[in-house]
Parts: structure tokens; sequence; C-alpha cells
């Protein structure tokens, strides 16, 4: 369905879903909608989600939660390229698998630039607000395996996605904080863990 077909009260509440998840990482539930949108009845706010997902703007999982598919094209003034912003990782399962999606979110091709795959993290935690990534932030990954001493990385250990300072001598790698809270310590690892790609930009949290 082209946007235009939406109804008006449609584009809003996708405008309502898309701030929600930038702003709190996830998409509001039928009775924040409802509230949102200033209606009586969780009814209307439900037929709202009903009109985006027969439209192919949202899309409903197997769990009964949504993860949203596209935006509105007349709100981007920008050449912009879909991103997939990723949630929690599901134990065993690869990052990008569709469970781990919870929408896409168009980026600007001056940040996410051509040749690159890339997907988006929210940053939890105070691990690495030294390197200017705080608590909350959206972090654009390009994705690649390898990564040389120096560069900020996103790590896959124990099924839990890690936003660290990649540091490599020998059969030893260092996933290094870079923090002003004394807590957090290295992660020591030989090669039993995988990088999923290069951090290339943060997004503050809004």
């Amino acid at each position: 369905m082209n946007e235009l077909e939406l109804s008006i009260k449609a584009r809003q509440a996708l405008r309502c879903i898309r701030e929600t998840l930038m702003r709190q990482g996830h998409l509001p539930s039928v009775r924040n909608l409802m509230k949102a949108m200033d209606y009586r009845s969780p009814r209307s706010a439900a037929l709202l989600i009903e009109e985006l997902t027969l439209g192919g703007f949202l899309e409903k999982r197997k769990d009964g939660t949504y993860r949203m598919l596209k935006d509105l094209q007349s709100d981007m003034t920008a050449r912009t390229v879909d991103i997939p912003l990723v949630g929690a990782v599901a134990c065993g399962v690869p990052m990008l698998a569709e469970e781990n999606v919870q929408a896409m979110i168009p980026v600007s091709v001056e940040i996410a630039k051509p040749g690159g795959r890339y997907f988006l993290l929210r940053a939890v935690g105070d691990s690495m607000d030294l390197a200017g990534i705080e608590d909350g932030d959206l972090v654009l990954v390009k994705q690649q395996a390898v990564a040389n001493n120096g560069e900020r990385v996103v790590a896959l250990v124990d099924d839990e996605a890690t936003v660290k300072v990649y540091q490599s001598k020998g059969n030893v790698v260092m996933l290094l904080p870079n923090s002003s809270n004394p807590k957090h310590q290295p992660i020591i690892l030989t090669r039993d863990f995988r990088i999923q790609g290069l951090v290339v930009n943060t997004i503050p949290k809004i």
C-alpha cells in the first residue's frame, strides 16, 4: 500500500510509533498508542495498527509483537537507506535474524555509505561513555568479522552484544571499556567469540 492510501490518522499513528521507537527502543503498546492519539478506546488504536499492518508498514510476529517495516517517504527529505534496528539478541540466534530486528530505520546515505551492510544497536550502560557512547544512544555498525587494534567493535559474547574497544595480541583478545566508571573491566578472550562489526557512528538518544 502506498502511504497516500493510508488514512490521516494512520499516518499520525505511524509517526507516533516511530517517535516511541527512537525514544524508548520499542514500539508503543495499544493502550499507549491510544493515549498518544487521544482516543478513549484501545479498539480505535488497534484498528490503526491493523491498517498499518495491512499496508505493509508494520508486521505482526508469531509471538504477537510488531515490528516497523518502513516509514513515511514524505517525512524523508534526504536520500536514505533502511537499516535494521537490532533488539535483544536471542540465545543462539544470529544477530540479524528476523526475531531480533525491531524495526527498519531510514538512515541517510551520507552516514550509512553505499557499499557496506549496516545495522543499528541501542547502547546499554556507561562502559563506553568516554568514547562518546552514552546509555540509550543508537550506534550504527558496519558489518564485518575482523577489526584492527583500537577500533570500536560490536562483539557477540555469550549471546550478548557488547560495544567495546578491540585489542589483540597473539592468541589473546581484550575487549576494553572506555568509561568514567571504574567498575567496567576488560573482557579477556581467546578466539571463541564473534565480531559483528565496527561502530562507524553514534546517534544520541533523543
